[in-house]
């Protein structure tokens, strides 16, 4: 089984720049999900007027688009179940001058949210990290907290073959099956999550240990932005929250 697997990831230890899980041989420095701003799709997606009202940002990590929603005049509170990621977020939006509520839940109760209401959810790389039976306890959970009519934005590692291979991928069935309890799925269309990983990183932290970890990377193939960084392939799904 990959060292990668949902059940044995230690996120604080990413963030302390550990070892990803107990006996895993390969620590990142930088959580290759740490590109030190938005992902570029949630700023389209917020130039497209996705987000509104009381924005929930759910599995926030680092804060960064939680922050940029702020910044752009949203309401925003971030949930993560990381205190090591959620004080360096607060960190951030702080050196941002912006307001944003960070807490510490686990995504598949949120308990810690109490009675509050959403207008919007955004999930920016969170539902992949969990198996099928959290899953489906993550759409009851994220429609206990949203408003009837309720948007849900999600981007999830995509089970597609575009030169780079993300652990923990998924299927566009896989997304019918544990969110389409609770939410009117839209739409499903392809989208890119940018990484802080660069072709030559993937090559110094070792094929065989990146493989172990469910990575795969064809540097002929791999797409990468203007700076370098790796590109991977994720759905973007956009729903309502069903009545």
């Amino acid at each position: 089984m990959s060292a990668f697997s949902p059940h044995n990831v230690d996120f604080d230890a990413v963030y302390q720049g550990k070892p990803v899980a107990e006996g895993a041989g390969v620590a990142f420095g930088l959580a290759p999900w740490d590109i030190g701003e938005p992902q570029p799709a949630v700023v389209e997606l917020e130039r497209d007027g996705r987000f509104h009202g009381e924005v929930l940002d759910v599995g926030c990590g680092l804060g960064e688009n939680a922050a940029f929603l702020a910044a752009r005049g949203h309401r925003v509170t971030g949930v993560d179940g990381s205190a090591t990621g959620l004080e360096e977020a607060a960190r951030r939006a702080r050196a941002r001058g912006v307001e944003v509520a960070f807490v510490c839940s686990d995504a598949t109760s949120l308990a810690e949210l109490g009675d509050r209401r959403f207008d919007s959810a955004l999930d920016s790389a969170l539902y992949h990290c969990l198996d099928d039976d959290q899953r489906q306890r993550y759409a009851a959970a994220l429609h206990r907290v949203t408003v009837p009519g309720g948007r849900l934005t999600l981007m999830c590692f995509a089970d597609l073959d575009e030169g780079v291979r993300f652990p923990m991928a998924v299927s566009q069935e896989n997304l019918h099956a544990n969110l389409g309890t609770h939410w009117d799925i839209e739409e499903i269309r392809r989208g890119s999550y940018t990484t802080s990983l660069t072709v030559d990183a993937f090559a110094s932290l070792g094929t065989q240990s990146m493989t172990d970890l469910g990575f795969g990377i064809d540097p002929e193939r791999a797409r990468c932005d203007d700076q370098g960084r790796v590109l991977g392939p994720v759905w973007q799904v956009r729903a309502t929250r069903r009545a």
